[in-house]
């Protein structure tokens, strides 16, 4: 009996009754595809490989009756991004878990479990992460159902992507004989990791060895158990964090101190090779973590020079590189060949493909040197909209502002900076010192320093307008917020 996708056939599902919460991992900094991917808007919320972003790819594999409600765990500065992700392919998650700080994948993997376990303690959790590509999903729902018979019994189920090359980036497992009562599922007889270029030629001609995907499937219990059996302190941490999580609309909100205790450790140092119930599917699907540019360039389309281009791009006598523009200029190649050469609005990048692991490096540099373009794009998200500086020098900066219909930024004041806004389309009110008014297209206002005031869009369509800022002191920090619709810290815009 075979899963077929969102649109075909009606599923039958290899055993009756069984339900799969998805749990999707949506952390991460994707510091390796800088500049497009940085801290306050990673990888897994880029359209990277696909016209849609790669949590929206993730999420999209999941629409099929065995699955329910998804499960996204993600931290606290993307929770916007997150949350109109979802609802811009609606999906309505069951949870957006808030992790207080990133502590690697068992802890977050603990959280959704603690959730799960106490909403619906007899679903099965497919956990997945948030950042990579599956070109084939149908063979992912086919390797989903072999697994459920053993998770149901216990297991703790891992999927092996069978490999295609002798990568050395990856880890790998190494699977035994298939399981009674389980076909396609093998036992595991060891995770190894990451290898040097001969061992993994070896693995590659095994046929016993897969690379470690990060994908699972278990029972959230059958999972707990065994986390407090060989990493109590995890287990009692998150424990306590969900015991008195709070929740706000869609975000459950862990109790940070108790989480913050837990150490900071995969899934698989913690449970999965230690565990006598860790068993393998394998499966080829089309799989890539997108790890770095030069995977990227491994998936995308190419012309017949092995080129891969996106955006405002010339290539001239050249070959087997990566060109991608994501701004409004050209980038162009003369007479060279296996480049990555990235460009955005504030930063360029230019790599030969085979470092382009090493791009982490520049995003370690420019933490040591205080610059925020490892962290900030140009174009930042706000639950209200987005916002992107067009220009900058001493005592002023100039901004774009975009306010989505129905939107409204806080109540607010600024002690250091004054503000000029004008108009561009759509309609603006505008509140200062409690005086109301609507300004129109090409129409402008003044906001005093010290000045109460707010942003709002009453219209249909999105407001636009330029800001321009002026005094000694032009940091986002300066934000004193007395009301606010999205709950947020008063320093956070």
């Amino acid at each position: 009996m075979k899963l077929q996708p969102v649109g075909g056939k009606t599923a039958r599902v290899a055993v009756p009754g069984t339900t799969v919460r998805p749990v999707v991992l949506c952390g991460g900094s994707g510091t390796r595809l800088w500049p497009l991917s940085r801290a306050l808007h990673p990888k897994q919320l880029l359209p990277l490989a696909r016209s849609e972003t790669m949590l929206q790819s993730t999420v999209a594999r999941i629409k099929h009756p065995i699955f329910s409600a998804p499960i996204v765990v993600s931290g606290e500065e993307h929770r916007f991004l997150v949350r109109d992700q979802m609802a811009a392919i609606a999906k309505q998650p069951d949870a957006i878990i808030l992790e207080p700080e990133g502590r690697n994948t068992a802890p977050a993997i603990a959280l959704a479990a603690q959730w799960v376990s106490q909403q619906s303690p007899d679903e099965l959790m497919l956990v997945m992460p948030s950042d990579h590509v599956i070109a084939d999903p149908q063979a992912f729902l086919s390797s989903v159902e072999a697994a459920v018979p053993a998770a149901l019994q216990g297991a703790l189920v891992t999927f092996g992507i069978e490999p295609t090359k002798a990568e050395t980036g990856y880890g790998y497992i190494e699977a035994g004989a298939e399981l009674p009562n389980a076909p396609g599922v093998l036992s595991v007889e060891c995770f190894v990791e990451k290898p040097d270029e001969p061992s993994a030629r070896e693995y590659c001609k095994s046929g016993r060895h897969y690379w470690n995907g990060g994908i699972f499937l278990f029972r959230p219990r059958a999972f707990l158990d065994q986390l407090a059996e060989f990493a109590p302190d995890i287990a009692t941490a998150c424990d306590k964090a969900m015991s008195t999580a709070m929740r706000d609309g869609d975000f459950v909100r862990p109790a940070a101190e108790p989480f913050l205790s837990s150490p900071a450790v995969s899934i698989d140092y913690a449970v999965m090779e230690q565990t006598k119930h860790a068993c393998i599917v394998p499966v080829s699907m089309g799989w890539s973590d997108v790890g770095s540019w030069d995977a990227l360039w491994d998936i995308s389309a190419k012309d017949e020079d092995l080129n891969a281009l996106h955006g405002d791009v010339l290539a001239l006598d050249t070959r087997g590189s990566l060109l991608r523009s994501e701004g409004n200029f050209t980038v162009a190649a003369l007479g060279v060949e296996n480049l990555i050469v990235v460009a955005t609005r504030d930063a360029v990048l230019v790599v030969p493909r085979k470092r382009a692991q090493d791009a982490k490096l520049i995003v370690d540099g420019l933490k040591a040197a205080g610059k925020n373009r490892c962290s900030l794009h140009p174009k930042v998200h706000r639950p209200w909209g987005t916002y992107e500086t067009t220009d900058a020098g001493e005592r002023f900066q100039t901004k774009r502002i975009v306010v989505n219909p129905g939107a409204k930024l806080s109540l607010q004041m600024h002690h250091q900076r004054s503000e000029h806004w004008v108009v561009v389309s759509g309609t603006a009110r505008i509140t200062i010192d409690g005086q109301v008014r609507l300004l129109q297209e090409n129409e402008s206002t003044f906001v005093p320093a010290g000045s109460l005031h707010r942003l709002e869009n009453p219209g249909k369509i999105p407001l636009h307008l330029i800001e321009v800022q002026c005094g000694p002191y032009l940091g986002e920090d300066d934000i004193v917020r007395f009301e606010d619709s999205y709950g947020r810290l008063p320093s956070v815009a």
